[in-house]
């Protein structure tokens, strides 16, 4: 029951709560943030959601104090709910897999609420959460609209920033800010807890209307040892009384549990004062009588406001803090003992503030025990902290092999949660260590420190580190390592001469060292050396190699891209069917890799096959799929493969809203891929129906002298640039796009395994015919009929076929009208079954224009169409024709199928307009 005054002036935060919940309940969940500053009455609020939806409630509380495990809160709830905890990481833990437990544990909440409807979730404190636990949150968010789940989460007033900023923007998010009471609320307060004859405006000056510095002031009121001063340091003088007046075993159990964390062990608090736990047991109950502590379960106790614990800690002496620190760094480590995995973060922070007081070794050899094992329960920000710290101690190193070693840790574990500034600082000063120690080796660590980016400046830093190590290292595994990492650079410089011939001197490299690390590597650098329908064959038999080595370790990582890169260069041969049948070899590897990564890599590879083979709704499944997975992990990826698959799209089936959103964001790419930026842009602005702002992004990739074309890009770019130069009527930009398209005749153009364009001759002659060139646009088209014909790419057979009968139609030479029906007809029939909205009234516009015609239809076709105009049935027609009724029903749907018609109606009203045609009339009346 709620206490008298507990909740004063929430009226209306509690009408959304309970509107929120039966939201949850008929499955239209939401996440919300309750947000305000620390006193402000959230953790209360959050609890009233168990009276007012009559069910229990999950909680699960971030923990303040360091060294909390990662997914902390969402391991509570779990728990809880009696789910099996997600696995955590592995000593190689990457982004990927810290999202794979991510994915797991939504999917866990999720499953839990399908089966509890509702699930009630609180997450108190989650600004102590850790990047990992707000990720979950943020998963969830994202797919809470259709779950009956409702999940409460209190924050302090944030700064927000990284994953938090997202949350608040997620359609699944609501925000709940809790504002300070008034003078009203302040007095009915201090009437209810017994202080009424306090001044309350005198009071709300102090305490700004916090509800909790008012109950803290009330209880001094009432106990008479108030004494205004400002807030909110006259509330800590009252907290500071309140122990005080405690007996000297309280006194130390709180101060003790102060420097442990919010929530503590009793038996841990024990062992720091020396006594047994059975002799404490008094105190703590008197301290929880005092409203100072809570109990938890378990034998834990819990401050009852972080506020509390800050004025008790705040209030300690240095000796007595430090005295505290080592008394709980020894119980710790004794109450942990054989399980200390799990709390080595918790047990370094206290040795880490002995360390100016003679513990400085011991501190960093915590701390960079903690880091590591941070590293590996995927908690990567804590490690980077820990690491931080460790490097910080002042201490001397009693060599410079150590040092380095430790900033390479600090620059893998900033690596892997984003944060690429401290990786590349951590990195340089890893090298300066082992120039010292005259290591070229860990030079070589150094370099590998990060993997290859998109960035120019961080490029330059990992360039000079891995010529300064191939200068000196001579062991061949890690020269060819080296090697690939040096063709990955040159590759991301644009510098194509030396990415092959560094590519090639690591394969003979690692061929020659019998490493299997290394042969990875080489064979990933020789594959992306190789880019385009030129190194198409070396690339296939790269994925050969590939698939092969997987087959002999049992790598599943090595057999996806094995797969991958036989589905991209087969797509590229314009052979889907194969690329199709690839698919389902490369999901098994996918799922033994696990992780939203590598499930990214196959939404993208099935996005493109489904786009070429004109399953659009596949395409779209996939690629929404795919970038759902992998926003939160590398976005600029991300955006990326979805805006191709949505431009490959919007070519057949219009542009998608999201697509739309994209291509008015303009988000600033590295320097070489910038004339694609603007110029994919243009496309999805240009097919939506927006020429002027199509044209103003076109513009902006500048003339055609400047424009740049990553390598693998090139015949993509180009294919998009005669597009566009040619619906915005752009001349120049026309002839040059043609110019660089021509090198790529002869091959169908797809972009880096994303985006299918079909054969290069379907937009030579699209550009042709823009430019009047008639019989090269015929010439071309027809060629593009027959290959798309041939690859199994009917939407792109359609797109030819209605270009070209439109050039047919144009041209208008002898026997081309006809041509052109025929093809028009072709055309529209796979427009309409296979759903392409985008040419479905162009091709009806086309077929108008060009007339009835008799569509292919055979002189004794075109008799039997007479005769159903006449309205006989197939037996009279079978009659009349002395013919049988199955061979007469025979020749009807024939017609049918020829006209794309699927009525009889429709022939007779066809046929009684051919028969005004002399021409045809002739025809039909031959026996």
């Amino acid at each position: 029951m709620t206490t008298a005054g507990a909740l004063l002036g929430r009226d209306s935060e509690l009408a959304a709560l309970r509107a929120w919940i039966g939201d949850a309940v008929a499955g239209r969940g939401r996440v919300v943030l309750v947000t305000g500053e620390p006193g402000i009455g959230k953790t209360r609020l959050a609890q009233e959601l168990a009276t007012l939806a009559d069910s229990a409630v999950v909680w699960g509380r971030c923990a303040e104090t360091a060294g909390a495990p990662p997914f902390w809160p969402w391991l509570e709830v779990v728990r809880r709910l009696g789910v099996s905890e997600p696995p955590s990481g592995e000593i190689d833990s990457s982004p990927q897999d810290r999202f794979r437990v991510v994915e797991a544990m939504a999917g866990a909440v999720f499953a839990a609420a399908a089966r509890q409807r509702p699930l009630l979730i609180a997450l108190d404190d989650l600004q102590w959460a850790d990047e990992a636990s707000l990720l979950v949150l943020r998963h969830v968010a994202d797919r809470v609209a259709d779950a009956a789940l409702l999940v409460v989460a209190t924050v302090r007033d944030p700064g927000l920033g990284g994953v938090l900023d997202d949350l608040v923007r997620s359609p699944g998010t609501e925000s709940l800010r809790l504002t300070a009471w008034g003078p009203h609320e302040v007095a009915r307060q201090l009437e209810s807890l017994g202080a009424g004859r306090a001044d309350a405006d005198r009071v709300h000056d102090v305490t700004g209307g916090n509800p909790f510095f008012v109950r803290e002031v009330a209880r001094a009121v009432a106990e008479g040892t108030w004494s205004p001063g400002g807030a909110p340091g006259g509330v800590r003088d009252a907290i500071g009384a309140r122990v005080d007046r405690l007996d000297a075993e309280t006194r130390g159990l709180v101060r003790a549990g102060a420097v442990i964390g919010r929530r503590f062990p009793l038996a841990v608090v024990a062992d720091i004062l020396h006594t047994p736990v059975e002799e404490c047991l008094g105190a703590a109950d008197a301290a929880v009588a005092s409203g100072l502590l809570a109990r938890v379960g378990g034998g834990e106790l819990r401050f009852a406001h972080d506020l509390v614990r800050d004025a008790i800690r705040g209030a300690l002496s240095t000796a007595e803090t430090v005295a505290l620190h080592r008394a709980a760094a020894t119980a710790l480590e004794a109450h942990w003992a054989g399980r200390l995995d799990g709390h080595l973060a918790e047990l370094a922070w206290h040795h880490l503030a002995l360390a100016p007081y003679g513990h400085a070794a011991s501190a960093r050899e915590w701390a960079l025990r903690a880091g590591a094992e941070a590293v590996r329960r995927l908690a990567f920000e804590e490690g980077v902290r820990l690491y931080r710290a460790a490097l910080d101690v002042a201490a001397a190193w009693p060599d410079d092999v150590e040092p380095c070693r430790a900033h390479l840790a600090l620059g893998r574990a900033a690596f892997l949660c984003g944060d690429l500034g401290t990786a590349v600082s951590a990195a340089v000063a890893a090298a300066g260590r082992a120039r010292d120690a005259a290591r070229p080796d860990l030079v070589a660590e150094a370099a590998f420190v990060l993997e290859p980016v998109p960035d120019p400046a961080i490029g330059v830093v990992l360039t000079e580190l891995c010529e300064e190590a191939l200068a000196s290292v001579t062991e061949d595994a890690l020269r060819a390592r080296l090697l690939a990492l040096r063709s990955h650079l040159a590759f991301y410089a644009g510098d194509h001469e030396l990415t092959r011939s560094a590519s090639e001197a690591a394969l003979d490299l690692a061929r020659r060292a019998g490493d299997t690390a290394a042969l990875v590597a080489a064979l990933r650098a020789r594959h992306d050396a190789c880019p385009g329908p030129a190194g198409r064959d070396v690339r296939l038999a790269l994925a050969d190699e590939m698939v092969v080595l997987a087959e002999r370790t049992s790598d599943a990582r090595t057999a996806m891209w094995g797969r991958l890169w036989r589905i991209d260069a087969l797509v590229e041969g314009g052979e889907l069917g194969r690329a199709r049948d690839e698919l389902a070899p490369l999901t098994v590897a996918v799922e033994r890799v696990g992780g939203p990564a590598s499930g990214w890599h196959r939404d993208r590879a099935e996005a493109c096959v489904a786009q070429a083979q004109g399953r659009f709704e596949d395409a779209r499944a996939a690629a929404a799929r795919g970038f759902e997975r992998m926003r939160l992990i590398e976005r600029s990826s991300a955006t990326g493969a979805f805006l191709g698959t949505q431009w490959a799209l919007a070519r057949h089936v219009g542009v998608s809203d999201d697509a739309l959103s994209m291509a008015r964001t303009w988000v600033e790419p590295p320097p070489r891929f910038r004339t694609m930026g603007r110029v994919s842009r243009a496309f999805l602005l240009l097919r939506a129906g927006f020429p002027d702002e199509a044209d103003a992004q076109f513009r902006q990739a500048g003339p055609p002298e400047a424009w740049s074309w990553p390598v693998f890009f090139t015949a993509v770019g180009s294919t998009l640039a005669v597009l566009v130069a040619a619906g915005l009527d752009r001349p120049d930009e026309l002839v040059a796009a043609i110019e660089t398209l021509e090198a790529f005749r002869g091959e169908h153009v797809v972009g880096s395994g994303v985006s299918y364009c079909g054969p290069a001759e379907l937009t030579l002659g699209i550009g042709a015919l823009a430019q009047g060139r008639l019989d090269d646009a015929v010439a071309d088209l027809d060629t593009a009929v027959r290959r798309c014909e041939w690859a199994g790419a009917p939407a792109f057979l359609a797109e030819a076929a209605h270009h070209l009968a439109a050039a047919l139609a144009i041209r208008s030479r002898p026997g081309d009208r006809e041509r052109a029906r025929r093809f028009a007809l072709t055309g529209d029939r796979l427009v309409r079954s296979l759903g392409m909205t985008a040419f479905a009234e162009p091709s009806a516009e086309l077929l108008r224009r060009l007339g009835p015609g008799d569509a292919g239809l055979s002189a004794r076709e075109m008799e039997v169409a007479g005769l159903v105009a006449e309205g006989l049935t197939n037996r009279q027609i079978a009659t009349r024709l002395v013919i049988s009724q199955r061979t007469a029903g025979n020749h009807v749907a024939h017609i049918l199928t020829k006209l794309g018609f699927t009525t009889r109606s429709q022939i007779a009203a066809w046929r009684s307009t051919t028969m005004s045609d002399p021409t045809h009339a002739r025809r039909g009346a031959a026996p």
